[in-house]
C-alpha cells in the first residue's frame, strides 16, 4: 500500500494558492519572494500581518490602483521609515502605529475610489459624516493620515496625482468633551440596545480602555498572573494609543460582564473578539458607534453621548468613591496625574455650597 507524502508545511498554514502565492515561512518568519529584483523581503512572524501583505502584494482582490491599494502601500511604506533617523525621514513607532489603525475607516469610505478622483468635496463628506456620527475628532485624526498618504502619493508617478486634495479642507471643531452621562441616562440606553453594545458599554466603563482597543481584545487577552504567592485573573491589554502593557485584575464586576459575553456555551474561541457578531466576526469601531446612536436616540435623551462619554463617566465615579487618581491615571493612559485630575474634575456636576462665612455688620 501507498504511504502518503508528508503534508507540506506551507498547507497548516491555510495559505490560499493565489491569494498567499509566493509566501513562505523559513526559519520562522515568512517571506515573501517577490518578482523583481527586492528579492526575498521579510515579513516577520504574524501570520496574519504576513497574509495581509501577501494579499496586497499578489493583489487577490483586483484593488490595484485604488485608493484602498495605495494606502495599503502608504503604511507599508511608513513601516519601513520607523525608527530611521530625521535625515533619513525616518518615523516614530506611535506615528506609524496611529496611521495604521486611521487608514482602515479611510479605506471603506475612499477604497474603491482612485486617487486621481478623490476631491476636497469628498474629504469634506468624510468629515460631516464623522460629526454625524460623534467622532468628530477621530475623524480629524484620520484626515490627517489621508493628507500625509496624499503628500506621499506625490511623490509615487504611478498613483497619478499633481496636488493634495485635502489642503484647504477645514477640520471638524474640536473642544474638550466635558460631558458626565448620568446613571439614569446609561441604564435607559442600556437596556435598551443590543447585547454587543450593553458589553462594549460595560467594559469601557469598567475598565477605561478606549473602544477601539476593547473590540480587539480575544480570549488571548485573559491570563493568570501570581503576584506574593496568590494567582489572580488578569485582564492584560496593550493601549494602542500609549504602547503600555496594562494588567487589570477581573472584579467581580468584569467576571459578569465576560459570562454575560459568553453565555452558557463557555468560551469562545480563541481567536474570536469578545465583542463578536453573531456569525462570530469583530465589529468596525463606527458600526458600534451608529448602533449606539440610534439606540440612545430611541430613549429620547436631551443630551447625546458616546462610548468615550462612558470612559469619562467611569473615571470620574472612581474618583468620586475615593480612588486615588494615580490608578484611574494608569487605567486612561494619561502622561500625568494632573491630566487625570482635570480629565475627571471637569465632568463633575456636583451640588455645592455656597460661601458660608460671616464677615462682621457687611455679610448678607
Amino acid at each position: 500500500m501507498a504511504t502518503m507524502g508528508r503534508k507540506r508545511k506551507n498547507d497548516t498554514l491555510g495559505l490560499d494558492p493565489k491569494k498567499h502565492a509566493r509566501l513562505t515561512l523559513k526559519h520562522g518568519a515568512f517571506y515573501y519572494i517577490h518578482k523583481d529584483d527586492r528579492g526575498w523581503e521579510r515579513l516577520g512572524t504574524d501570520l496574519r500581518e504576513a497574509k495581509s501583505k501577501a494579499e496586497h502584494y499578489n493583489d487577490a482582490g483586483g484593488r490595484f490602483g485604488t485608493m484602498a491599494y495605495w494606502l495599503d502601500e502608504f503604511i507599508l511604506s511608513c513601516e519601513k521609515r520607523v525608527g530611521l533617523s530625521k535625515a533619513q525621514r525616518g518615523l516614530a513607532k506611535r506615528t506609524y502605529d496611529d496611521y495604521k489603525e486611521n487608514v482602515e475607516p479611510l479605506k471603506l469610505f475612499f477604497g474603491a475610489m482612485l486617487p486621481s478622483q478623490v476631491e476636497p468635496h469628498h474629504i469634506g463628506n468624510y468629515l460631516d459624516l464623522g460629526a454625524i456620527q460623534e467622532r468628530p475628532v477621530r475623524a480629524n485624526r484620520e484626515k490627517s493620515c489621508l493628507s500625509a498618504a496624499f503628500t506621499w502619493m506625490l511623490r509615487q508617478p504611478d498613483a497619478g496625482i499633481k496636488l493634495n486634495p485635502c489642503a484647504g479642507v477645514k477640520r471638524n471643531p474640536e473642544s474638550k468633551r466635558e460631558r458626565y452621562v448620568e446613571d439614569w441616562e446609561y441604564e435607559a440606553v442600556y437596556n435598551e440596545t443590543s447585547k454587543s453594545v450593553r458589553m462594549l458599554m460595560a467594559l469601557v466603563y469598567r475598565t477605561l480602555q478606549r473602544p477601539e482597543d476593547i473590540i480587539t481584545w480575544t480570549p488571548k487577552n485573559l491570563i493568570s498572573k501570581k503576584e506574593k504567592g496568590i494567582t489572580k485573573r488578569i485582564l492584560r491589554v496593550k493601549q494602542n494609543k500609549t504602547g503600555a502593557i496594562v494588567d487589570i485584575e477581573i472584579s467581580p464586576e468584569i467576571d459578569v460582564i465576560l459570562k454575560e459575553i459568553w453565555g452558557p456555551s463557555g468560551l469562545p474561541f480563541v481567536g474570536m473578539p469578545l465583542i463578536h457578531t453573531r456569525k462570530g466576526k469583530g465589529y468596525v469601531y463606527s458600526g458600534l458607534t451608529s448602533m449606539l446612536n440610534r439606540d440612545r436616540a430611541r430613549v429620547k435623551l436631551e443630551e447625546t453621548f458616546g462610548f468615550y462619554d462612558i470612559k469619562g463617566k467611569g473615571a470620574t465615579d472612581m474618583w468620586l468613591s475615593g480612588v486615588p487618581l494615580e490608578q484611574i491615571q494608569v487605567l486612561c493612559g494619561h502622561e500625568s496625574v494632573t491630566t487625570t485630575e482635570i480629565y475627571v474634575k471637569c465632568r463633575w456636576r456636583g451640588t455645592v455650597l455656597a460661601n458660608q462665612v460671616q464677615m462682621g455688620s457687611t455679610a448678607g
